[in-house]
């Protein structure tokens, strides 16, 4: 958790080439799991948001998942530990 701007770039800019430039938000944890950094592309500059939990830890999924959807990473940030996600419909593009 010591990285900052460059560092963090570095690591996104590897793992997902491409995309460090887009409206994507990058997620890291520490090892504790009580410490969260995410770095976001706004347009014209990077913004890192950081939080620390004071007691407990974030859930992660056990599956290695690498992308989350917007209400998963909600759900992460949060702190909410769902049993199950349950969605009533989706839309697909270009159907309707």
């Amino acid at each position: 958790m010591q990285k900052s701007f460059e560092g963090l770039c570095s690591i996104a800019r590897d793992a997902f080439p491409g995309q460090l430039l887009t409206d994507a938000i990058f997620v890291f944890l520490n090892r504790s799991k009580n410490k969260i950094k995410l770095l976001s592309w706004d347009g014209d500059g990077f913004i890192i948001l950081y939080k620390r939990l004071e007691k407990g830890e974030f859930i992660v999924s056990s599956n290695g998942k690498s992308c989350l959807s917007r209400r998963e990473f909600l759900m992460l940030f949060e702190g909410v530990r769902p049993k199950y996600i349950n969605k009533r419909f989706e839309l697909k593009k270009g159907k309707y």
